[in-house]
């Protein structure tokens, strides 16, 4: 990471949400990612408790200008789920007033999932480059997980989401899942990434980061027998 970059990961229920034992269960990564001379970052998937990210960015001096949630579910952009209601993007703009980000084939099912308004969320495509400050993030077009399932590239990182685990990826049996849009995502769209990629994943499934070369060797969706075995 050079000198300029910000970036911070946290874990649910041990770096934030500490009295929340849904949250500990769930072992979400959240990101603040920015630029440590303008002191702005954007919060990648802000979950469970809102105050306590807020609070870690003041504590290092930074300023939230935005968020991005990686994909539509509840326990990265809030919502209810499974009886519980989780805080997310509306919490968020309520606290820290700030443009929420989403890849339109997810749009939708944000509103539906927070009651968040047309006019409240700033549709992404893939390829799209959003600076903050001078760093620049990518967002890619990673469909499977949901329609618009995006990771972000921050120079020779990637924010993966639910994509890709360290151990597995993404579930594909849930609303919006795509089993071969999730194989061509892993085929086509990941493995074309440099080996030296230090992935960053959206939950605690078999670590925090490793790197795509290691990845390709160790995680067993790159076998191609659990490829195929994925299309049934």
């Amino acid at each position: 990471m050079s000198d300029v970059l910000y970036f911070r990961q946290l874990l649910a229920g041990r770096d934030f949400g500490r009295s929340n034992m849904v949250c500990q269960q769930m072992q979400n990564f959240v990101y603040l990612v920015g630029d440590r001379e303008t002191r702005e970052c954007v919060v990648i998937d802000p979950a469970w408790a809102v105050d306590d990210l807020i609070a870690q960015a003041t504590a290092d001096g930074m300023k939230i200008v935005g968020a991005f949630g990686t994909h539509y579910h509840p326990d990265h952009v809030g919502g209810s789920m499974m009886g519980f209601n989780v805080e997310g993007f509306t919490a968020l703009l309520h606290s820290n007033p700030c443009p929420l980000h989403i890849h339109r084939a997810d749009a939708e099912f944000v509103r539906k999932v927070t009651g968040l308004g047309v006019n409240d969320l700033q549709l992404r495509d893939s390829g799209d480059k959003v600076k903050v400050g001078s760093v620049e993030i990518e967002w890619l077009h990673t469909p499977g997980h949901t329609p618009g399932s995006c990771c972000f590239r921050v120079k020779s990182s990637l924010v993966a989401g639910d994509t890709l685990f360290l151990q597995g990826c993404g579930r594909t049996d849930l609303p919006g899942g795509d089993p071969q849009e999730m194989m061509r995502t892993l085929t086509q769209r990941l493995l074309t990434l440099p080996e030296d990629t230090m992935v960053y994943p959206g939950h605690n499934y078999g670590g925090a980061k490793a790197s795509m070369g290691a990845l390709r060797l160790s995680n067993p969706v790159f076998d191609p027998r659990m490829l195929s075995r994925m299309l049934g």
